[in-house]
């Protein structure tokens, strides 16, 4: 078994821990693949004798260990892309909705996964184009949780003219607008008033950011839909946002969003699926007639 190790965010804690996900592998009969970004933060001295080092993934891995929080593993995608590599997500951040494996549960989860007790969840992407940009202006143009526009250098409202699948819904007059797929339901579309999706659901749910008309709510829509957006307001320019990677875009850009044509496939262990993520994530459990 070959597993390759990234960890985005080089804290101190997510870096100790990566050596000791490390040094467990170790004694185990797995390939060891570590990231060079994080190589430059561990001393050499206390990684086992053999391992290889990575910029880029090779197919051949069988998975990737993505270690922090949900931002890693956002990260993480930039890396996996249509390789279809696995992504098991290690928590040692705060909420962690979608990592998988807690950091003090790390010897029983690699025994599950070694064990092949674990299946693969296909979660959805967003693809973002637009006939006015070069096709490699945001070099990875596909978002896991969402794609959003949001207002930039003003505190006035943005006006997004929106259409789907060539039919004009309407125009939000709002601060930004989420599109988000269901794997996003859980993060800034459900901070906004969207609704949760199950990971297995066909849909995206568009959602706005405070709009001016309160009539207006969000609208779950199929996932074969085709969204075009063009946003216009006071300033010269918008924000978009593909999960946590932010671009500049003049007004009135034609921006059109679609499935992509791949999946991201996570991990998901024996006794951790995501209804139980929505009762310990989200104290569920915690109502007192329960």
């Amino acid at each position: 078994m070959k597993i390759a190790l990234i960890c985005p965010f080089n804290n101190k804690l997510s870096i100790s821990y990566s050596l000791k996900v490390i040094k467990h592998l170790s004694f185990l009969n797995v390939e060891i693949y570590i990231h060079e970004e994080l190589l430059k933060n561990i001393k050499i001295s206390k990684l086992p004798k053999k391992y290889f080092s990575f910029k880029k993934l090779n197919s051949k891995v069988d998975f990737l260990f993505s270690i922090g929080g949900d931002g890693s593993i956002l990260q993480s995608v930039t890396l996996v892309k249509d390789t279809n590599i696995p992504i098991l997500g290690i928590n040692t951040g705060k909420l962690g909705f979608l990592t998988n494996l807690q950091k003090e549960s790390i010897e029983l989860g690699l025994k599950q996964l070694l064990d092949s007790k674990y299946s693969i969840i296909k979660r959805s992407l967003l693809e973002v184009n637009s006939p006015n940009l070069e096709k490699k202006f945001f070099k990875f143009n596909f978002a896991l949780n969402e794609i959003s526009v949001s207002r930039k250098n003003t505190t006035s409202l943005i006006s997004i003219s929106t259409h789907l699948n060539n039919v004009h819904l309407t125009t939000f007059w709002a601060d930004g607008l989420i599109i988000s797929t269901p794997t996003g339901s859980t993060g800034y579309s459900l901070s906004s008033g969207g609704p949760i999706m199950t990971p297995e659901s066909s849909s995206f749910v568009l959602t706005p950011i405070a709009p001016h008309n309160l009539n207006i709510r969000p609208l779950i829509i199929n996932d074969n839909t085709t969204i075009k957006i063009s946003v216009s307001g006071r300033g010269d320019k918008h924000l978009i946002s593909l999960d946590s990677r932010n671009f500049s875009l003049s007004c009135n850009t034609e921006i059109i969003l679609k499935k992509a044509p791949f999946t991201i496939s996570t991990v998901q262990l024996y006794n951790n699926s995501f209804l139980n993520t929505l009762r310990e994530k989200l104290f569920w459990g915690l109502d007192t007639r329960n």
